[in-house]
Parts: structure tokens; sequence; C-alpha cells
């Protein structure tokens, strides 16, 4: 299968566990400890993958500095995105009560909150696509990590859509578009970058690790802590340490 297809396809499957998440969320009432624990582990799941395949790989390929550079501008591309998203109405898109707000409460937050779901999932699927460009195949344990934090990803966020009186189809459509945009990017990432200079593979790699981080901090740990309180730490480390074996294994 050509590189293209397979970055499309693995991009598309870790792009799914969001819907398998909101599957669950929406025929299942979870608790929202249980939602937060499982928040936190992913949390841990993907802070060890940035550290021990991201962030070293691009220092690899392309150097210290086009990974500093690019690690910083990921995290204020993403900053600055996520802070338009949240006065928007999006602040709050992936806790699973009834934080988020409803198009009563705040007109266009269910766009906002779409939107800012969008901004979360791209950069792990660009990641997954650059992956596949050493020829290797896929970085299993990033594929592993990116799909392991998508599911409490999926599954909190759409239990607070449900909570505020989104639709299934609101929910469903949202997040299959999700997926699909997931295998596009992670098709663009193979595509775009193939034959690229190794430093700017690093710096791109380093974009997306560095988004991804903000990521974590700013919308999965807050939902984790709320509900999982003092064990959100413990519950993160063991996600780490997971993630951690894997790519050891």
């Amino acid at each position: 299968m050509p590189i293209a297809l397979q970055a499309a396809w693995w991009g598309f499957f870790a792009g799914g566990a969001l819907i398998i998440g909101a599957l669950i969320a929406w025929f299942v009432r979870v608790p929202r400890t249980v939602i937060a624990a499982v928040m936190a582990f992913g949390a841990g799941v993907l802070i060890s993958a940035l550290a021990f395949d991201l962030v070293d790989e691009a220092e690899s390929t392309g150097g210290l500095t086009p990974t500093i550079v690019g690690f910083l501008a990921g995290a204020l591309v993403y900053v600055g995105a996520n802070v338009v998203l949240a006065r928007r109405g999006a602040q709050h898109r992936k806790r699973s009560g009834e934080e988020q707000p409803s198009e009563d409460d705040q007109a266009g937050s269910g766009a906002a909150i779409a939107i800012g779901a969008l901004l979360d999932g791209i950069p792990e699927s660009i990641v997954l696509g650059l992956s596949l460009l050493g020829g290797g195949g896929v970085g299993v344990p990033v594929l592993v990590a990116i799909f392991i934090s998508n599911l409490p990803e999926g599954l909190s966020s759409a239990a607070g859509m449900k909570a505020n009186g989104r639709s299934a189809r609101y929910v469903f459509t949202v997040w299959t578009a999700i997926a699909i945009a997931s295998g596009l990017a992670g098709l663009l990432g193979a595509v775009a970058l193939d034959g690229a200079a190794p430093e700017t593979i690093a710096v791109i790699t380093a974009i997306a690790a560095g988004a991804i981080l903000a990521m974590v901090a700013d919308t999965m740990i807050p939902e984790a802590f709320d509900r999982a309180h003092l064990f959100a730490g413990l519950i993160t480390t063991l996600g780490f340490i997971a993630a951690f074996t894997i790519q050891r294994a």
C-alpha cells in the first residue's frame, strides 16, 4: 500500500477512537470519576510519547535548535488558537459534565467546540504521517499513545455535549468529521513532507509535539484533576510508564 494511503488509514484509525469514546458516552452512563481517571491515564501516555518518541526523534533528525523552535512555535500557535476558541464557548470542550455551554447559553459554541476538537486532533495525525517517511512503517508507540488518549477525549467531551442538550446528530457528525480529518492530516503529513530536509521534518514534528503538550495541559489534565483529584497524578504516572514500556518493548 502506498505510504500516502497508509498515513490516511492510520490517521483515521487513531481518530476513530474518538467515535468509540463518543458511542460509549452516549449509550452508557459512565461515572465522571471513571472518565477523569481514563483521561489522566491518556494524558500520561501522551506525555511519554512526546518525551521518548516525538521530541527525541525531532532532535535526532534535525538537531536541537530546530526542535526547540518548532516545539515552542507549536505551543504558541495552539494556545493562541485555544484562547480564541475559549472566548467563543469551547473552553470546556473536554469536560464531561455541564461545564460546556449549550447553544442557548452561548450562540456559536457548538461550532467552536467542533473546531476546538479538530484543533486537538490534527497535530497527532500529522505526526503519524511523518512516522511513515522513514520506511519502517507507522510508529507503533505513537499510534498506541494517540489511540489510548483519543478514547477518553471522545468519551468525556461527548458526555459533556449530551449533558448540555447537544443532539446525537451533532455529536456523531463532529467526531466522524474529525476522524476523517485526522486521516487527511496523516496523508498530508506523509505527502507534503516526503523528501523534505531533516531540519524541516524535525521542525514540523516538534511543532506537533509542542501543540500536543499544550493541549494535554490545557484540556486533559484539568478534566482529570477536577474529578480524580489527588489520584490524578498517580494515574497519569501509570499512563506514562505504560507507554514507556510499550516504546521499549
